[in-house]
Order: C-alpha cells, then sequence, then structure tokens
C-alpha cells in the first residue's frame, strides 16, 4: 500500500509521476494525493484575486482562505487540476477516479475561524478563514474504490464539524491517509531533491533524518523553510505512526516514485 502526494509547487511536471504510476499499479494498491499552489496562485491573480499567504506565530506559511479564496480553490484543486491528473491516468491505462477529502467524508476536522499571524513583525487576528485541521479518517470509500480496481486520486478540500470545506494541508492529509490505510510508505514529491540544509545549493540534500536522534530531527527542522517545515514534520509524524518510510524527493526527474522507493532523496526512518 502506497500514499503518493506530488506537490503543487512551480516547476513540476506531472508527466513522468504519471509515467512511474502506470509502471507501479498493476502490483500495488495505491493513493495518489495532489495539490496545486501555483496553479491557484496563478489562476487567483488572473481573475484579480490576490493571493494572501499568511505566517503563523510558529513560522509556518499558509493561505489565507476566505470565501472567495475558497472558490477559487475548488475550481483549480478540485476541479482543473484533479481532473488533468485523472484524464493523464486514463490515458495510461489506469481506471482513476478523482474526488477530493470533502468527498464522502473522507476528511473531518474542526474548522479554525480565527488564527493568529505575524505581519510587519506584530501579532495579529485574522477571523473568516476556512480552513482547519484533520481529526477525523474514513476510509471506507476509498477502500471500496482499490477494491475494485480503481486508483484514487485525492485533494483538499476536507470537511468540517458543520459539513464546509476547508482548507487543509496536502501533507498532512496524506499523512493521516497512510496511517488510516496502514501504507507500507509514503513519498512526498516536490520541485526538490529532498530536504536541503542550503536552499542554494542543490548538492546539500540532507539524506537522511533519524526520529530517534534529537540532533537529527533539529537539524532538519532548522533547515526547512517556509512550505517544507510542514513536509518534515510530516514526515516525522508518519514515521511516528508506524508508516514504513516516508521520502522526500525530486518530482522533476524521471520515475520519481520508484527512485524514492529505491532511497533517493531524504529518507525519514
Amino acid at each position: 500500500m502506497l500514499v503518493i502526494k506530488l506537490g503543487g509547487s512551480a516547476g513540476i511536471d506531472s508527466s513522468m509521476t504519471l509515467d512511474d504510476l502506470a509502471t507501479l499499479w498493476p502490483g500495488e494498491r495505491i493513493v495518489f494525493v495532489h495539490g496545486a499552489n501555483a496553479a491557484l496562485d496563478a489562476f487567483q491573480r488572473q481573475v484579480g484575486h490576490e493571493p494572501r499567504l499568511v505566517t503563523s506565530s510558529t513560522g509556518q506559511v499558509s493561505r489565507f482562505t476566505d470565501p472567495e479564496t475558497m472558490d477559487d480553490f475548488l475550481a483549480i484543486y478540485a476541479g482543473r487540476t484533479n481532473k488533468r491528473l485523472v484524464e493523464g491516468l486514463q490515458m495510461r491505462g489506469i481506471n482513476a477516479v478523482g474526488l477530493t477529502a470533502l468527498d464522502g467524508g473522507i476528511a473531518r476536522g474542526p474548522r479554525k475561524d480565527a488564527i493568529r499571524i505575524v505581519e510587519d513583525g506584530k501579532p495579529k487576528i485574522l477571523r473568516g478563514d476556512y480552513a482547519g485541521s484533520i481529526k477525523q479518517i474514513d476510509t471506507r470509500l476509498i477502500d471500496l474504490l482499490l477494491d475494485n480496481g480503481y486508483l484514487p486520486v485525492l485533494t483538499p478540500p476536507a470537511v468540517s464539524l458543520n459539513g464546509e470545506a476547508i482548507n487543509v494541508d496536502g501533507d498532512k492529509l496524506s499523512l493521516r491517509l497512510a496511517e488510516a490505510l496502514q501504507a507500507d510508505a509514503m513519498v512526498l514529491l516536490s520541485n526538490t531533491a529532498g530536504l536541503l540544509a542550503n536552499l542554494d545549493d542543490p548538492d546539500s540534500l540532507i539524506r537522511e533524518i533519524d526520529v530517534a536522534n534529537p540532533a537529527s530531527v533539529e537539524a532538519a527542522m532548522t533547515a526547512a523553510g517556509g512550505r517544507m517545515k510542514k513536509k518534515v514534520q510530516a514526515g516525522i509524524d508518519a514515521v511516528a505512526a508506524g508508516i514504513g518510510r516516508v521520502v522526500f524527493a525530486d518530482a522533476r526527474v524521471e520515475r520519481p516514485v520508484s527512485r524514492a522507493l529505491a532511497g533517493e532523496g531524504t529518507v525519514v526512518g
């Protein structure tokens, strides 16, 4: 059982990941999760909705999701990006089904209306955010699809405890799915070779994060910046939850999933 997350940053061509999934699919149960951050940014600017990224008091960067942004989010994540990936898999002979974590209540949790941020060096509270955290995973719909030969292609949003669509972190969604499905491995593909000690030096790859070694974890969290902090934390949490292997790897190479499973990238263990 594999959970594969394809990031949505700029510079990622999904075709190589889809090609690799076509070679792996016949002998594997796979859940494919995707993001669409860069596509959403571009779409919002195109329609005159400037993206608003905010930094929490802990230094994590996230998208402020007001109702207008949620409409854009659904159009790009659940709509265009999801269906283009399903189309690509269908063209490769895989009977894929595209859905969100909202569908069937796959991922559910509380909406956090008010968030604490730091802006211009000052703490602030923003209200009206449609984002939240995942507290429950229901795998029945995914199991039904897998048992009948379909490959689920999944993306945020999730559903709040009141039934609202909420923006959730895609890496954390992948983690919770991997945990609930008792996955053998989770692969997080992005536009870098893995976790870099120096973002400007592609040769500074951190090849291993030893979760049993506090110094190793601290070094990894120090090296991780921006959105990468969430990815590193997701990997650490996944190993703690019993997932066999977690790998941060490069989506921009041929056979990215197979190479990650062979140990290329940053392995968390």
